[in-house]
């Protein structure tokens, strides 16, 4: 069989094996005679495939199949911001090698160390099952954040990977001008548009320029399950770039859980319950401040901010699956899961205002 059929798409989908032996041969990463390889995941983000030869497993990550947008499942700009922290105290996989040429495996990809550990999801069966360990999974998503913003990018070789200055109007107004080009193709949404007039009117000044992940929540978090548990990895760095440090403790508290929240809020974006020992946001957050002296004064911002760009991307995938390009019956709950999402937005918003 030729390399390029073995590259097929679909649920069982490989990769090019006699084109990944040359890419390590010519690095002289190894002796690739006995390689073989075996999916780890797919779907809409960067696929991972497992990748064995001389008794060693290594990760390969490269973009899903199919048209990408020009700046999405962008793998070497993961594959950078990792390099740059791998002698940084934040938990991150060693990497091995990268490449930008296509002509190897039909797609850009790195390798890097294969983590194993475990990751805690919405299902509830994880490590963290005593209030201990779910105080100390608190602690240790704040300790991790803050040891992330702590890097000197500069000094990390990553000056020019983003652009700090003016970040939060970049971003607000790029989500808005997103809100604006989907909503034609789904349905009126009038709280999200009061979410919206009211973050124009309350963006912040940003603190000083951090490195920021983008995605940062707990399921993107790898954990070593032994006491004390402990982080040993962070994973899909695919939106990091240089901005306002504030913007990723938002994004991961809009996921997490606290027992104040309405019923409409619970189920649609966290990944754990409100289980004994968690921390609150609140208690979140004051770690948060006494580990970097930032003020939380404007933290409703962020934290509606983050609720907002949840509720657009859901309603992108809604406005997708009323179109009939796609199928996927999780898309059906967008229909009452955006609306809640915007109330949760629009009470963060009042309840700044009291």
């Amino acid at each position: 069989m030729s390399s390029a059929a073995q590259d097929k798409t679909g649920p069982n989908a490989s990769i090019d094996i006699e084109g990944l032996r040359r890419f390590i041969r010519e690095r002289k990463l190894g002796d690739a005679a006995d390689l073989r390889s075996e999916n780890i995941s797919f779907g809409h983000s960067n696929e991972v495939h497992l990748v064995h030869f001389e008794g060693r497993s290594w990760a390969l990550r490269r973009p899903p199949r199919g048209p990408l947008l020009p700046t999405a499942h962008d793998v070497m700009r993961e594959y950078r911001v990792l390099s740059a922290l791998q002698d940084s105290a934040v938990a991150v996989p060693r990497v091995y090698a990268g490449c930008d040429d296509q002509g190897y495996i039909g797609a850009p990809f790195y390798l890097m160390e294969y983590m194993r550990g475990e990751v805690i999801r919405a299902d509830g069966k994880s490590f963290a099952n005593t209030p201990e360990r779910r105080k100390a999974v608190s602690e240790g998503m704040v300790d991790l954040l803050v040891t992330l913003q702590e890097v000197d990018w500069r000094a990390a070789g990553l000056e020019g990977f983003g652009r700090p200055d003016g970040y939060l109007e970049r971003q607000l107004r790029r989500w808005v001008d997103q809100l604006e080009r989907t909503v034609p193709h789904t349905r009126p949404l009038p709280v999200m548009d009061q979410v919206r007039d009211w973050l124009k009117a309350h963006r912040p000044d940003s603190p000083p320029a951090t490195i920021v992940h983008g995605d940062f929540k707990l399921d993107n978090v790898m954990w070593d399950p032994k006491e004390p548990p402990r982080v040993i990895a962070v994973f899909d760095w695919e939106m990091s770039t240089i901005g306002d440090p504030l913007a990723d403790l938002g994004w991961m508290l809009s996921y997490w859980p606290d027992p104040g929240d309405a019923p409409s809020r619970r189920g649609v974006v966290t990944s754990l319950l409100p289980e004994a020992g968690y921390f609150t946001r609140r208690e979140m957050l004051d770690r948060y401040e006494s580990k970097t002296g930032r003020r939380m004064a404007d933290f409703a911002f962020y934290h509606a901010f983050a609720l907002f760009k949840l509720a657009i991307i859901m309603e992108g995938s809604y406005a997708r699956f009323l179109r009939g390009q796609t199928d996927d019956p999780l898309f059906v709950f967008m229909k009452e899961r955006v609306p809640a999402l915007a109330d949760a937005a629009w009470a963060v918003c009042q309840s700044a205002a009291h």
